[in-house]
C-alpha cells in the first residue's frame, strides 16, 4: 500500500506529490490528460510562489516581474516588490517544470480518471489504487470534493469568471499591469520576449473581444489578432465547508477558491500542499483543515475585501483613484501580497 495518491496532475497536485516524495513518502499521481495541461490562468507567479518552487527544485522558463501597477482611465500607481521578483510563467511550462521534477524524483504519473472513493479508518481506494491517504487537486470543479459533499452553496455574491489569451508582441513592461473598468480587469503579464498574456475577470458573461474591448489605452498596444485561442474559467468562487474528510484531503482550487483578483491562488496553492504533506509525516490529517486555514488566511482575507469594493458599483471606480492619491497604502497591499 502507498502513502499518498494525488488525484490531479495540475500545479497543485504535482507540487504536492513532489513534496511528498521529497518528504520520504511513497506517492502516485493520477492524471487523465496527457501533458503539459493549459488553462485560463493569469499565468503570474508572485515572489513568495516563485521561491515554494525554487525550493523543490524546480526550475523553469520566463520572465521576472517586478511588482505589480494599477490603472484606469486616468489613473496609475505601481509598487515594486519588496525583495525577491515574481515571474510571468506560461501555464505549460509551468506544468512542463513541475513534470520534470517529479519524473527526476521518480513519481509514478497513471493516465487514469479518479471515479468513486472509498475509504475506511486504515486507507483510501480510488481508481483501482489502495493508499493510506488521498490528496485531491482536481480542479476548481472538484469531482472528489462534491461527491464527499464538502462543498458549500455559492452565496449571494454575483459569479465571476475568467477568459485568457496570448498575444504575440514585445512585453512594454516587467510589472503586471491591471487595467479597471466599472466592471471587469485586464491583467497583462509578460510571459516570453514575444509574448504577453491577457487575461479578464469579470461577472459578464460575453465574448473575449467584447469583454476587452472596453479597455482602450491596452487594446491599442496589442496586435488585432491572438496567438492562442480563448481559455475560460468559471465560476470563480468555490465554497468548501471543510479541506479534509477522513483520509481525504483538498488541495489547490479543489479546497475552495475566492477570486484571481489578487493573482495569490498558485502561492496558496504551494503552501498548502507543504502543510498537507507535514500533516500526513505525522499520521495527523486531522490538523490538515487548521493547517490550511492559516495558510491560506491572508490571501482569503485580503482576496475577499478587495472583491467586495470590486462588487460595489460606488466604490468600484474609486480603487483605483484611492490607490493613486495613498501610493503608501498601494505599496503595503502589494509588499503584504509578495
Amino acid at each position: 500500500m502507498i502513502d499518498l495518491l494525488v488525484a490531479g496532475g495540475g500545479p497543485a497536485g504535482l507540487a504536492t506529490a513532489i513534496n511528498a516524495a521529497r518528504a520520504g513518502l511513497d506517492v502516485v499521481v493520477v492524471e487523465p490528460r496527457p501533458g503539459p495541461v493549459d488553462k485560463a490562468c493569469g499565468e503570474g507567479l508572485m515572489p513568495t510562489a516563485v521561491q515554494a518552487l525554487a525550493d523543490l527544485g524546480v526550475t523553469m522558463d520566463g520572465c521576472p516581474l517586478r511588482g505589480i501597477r494599477y490603472l484606469d482611465a486616468g489613473h496609475r500607481i505601481e509598487a515594486p516588490f519588496p525583495r525577491h521578483p515574481g515571474q510571468g510563467v506560461r501555464r505549460t511550462e509551468l506544468h512542463r517544470a513541475l513534470s520534470r521534477r517529479a519524473a527526476e524524483l521518480g513519481i509514478p504519473v497513471v493516465a487514469a480518471r479518479v471515479g468513486g472513493v472509498r475509504q475506511d479508518g486504515e486507507s483510501v481506494t480510488a481508481a483501482g489504487i489502495t493508499t493510506r491517504y488521498l490528496a485531491a487537486a482536481d480542479g476548481l470543479h472538484s469531482r472528489i470534493r462534491r461527491d464527499l459533499s464538502l462543498g458549500l452553496p455559492p452565496g449571494s455574491r454575483a459569479a465571476r469568471y475568467g477568459q485568457r489569451r496570448h498575444f504575440a508582441v514585445p512585453p512594454w513592461t516587467d510589472y503586471v499591469e491591471v487595467h479597471w473598468t466599472a466592471g471587469a480587469e485586464a491583467y497583462v503579464t509578460p510571459v516570453g520576449t514575444n509574448l504577453v498574456s491577457v487575461a479578464v475577470l469579470t461577472g459578464e458573461r460575453a465574448p473575449f473581444e467584447t469583454l476587452l474591448a472596453p479597455f482602450r489605452e491596452l487594446t491599442a498596444r496589442l496586435p488585432t489578432a491572438a496567438a492562442t485561442a480563448t481559455r475560460g474559467a468559471g465560476p470563480l468562487r468555490q465554497r468548501v465547508r471543510t479541506p479534509v474528510a477522513g483520509r481525504v484531503l483538498l488541495v489547490g482550487d479543489a479546497a475552495g477558491y475566492i477570486d484571481a483578483l489578487t493573482g495569490e491562488g498558485m502561492a496558496v496553492a504551494f503552501a498548502t500542499a507543504a502543510e498537507l504533506v507535514r500533516c500526513l509525516r505525522r499520521d495527523r490529517p486531522q490538523d490538515y483543515g487548521r493547517a490550511w486555514r492559516k495558510a491560506s488566511r491572508h490571501h482569503r482575507l485580503m482576496t475577499a475585501s478587495l472583491l467586495w469594493l470590486r462588487t460595489q458599483r460606488p466604490l468600484a471606480q474609486n480603487i483605483v483613484p484611492v490607490a493613486a492619491r495613498f501610493p503608501a497604502l498601494f505599496t503595503a497591499a502589494v509588499h503584504r501580497l509578495a
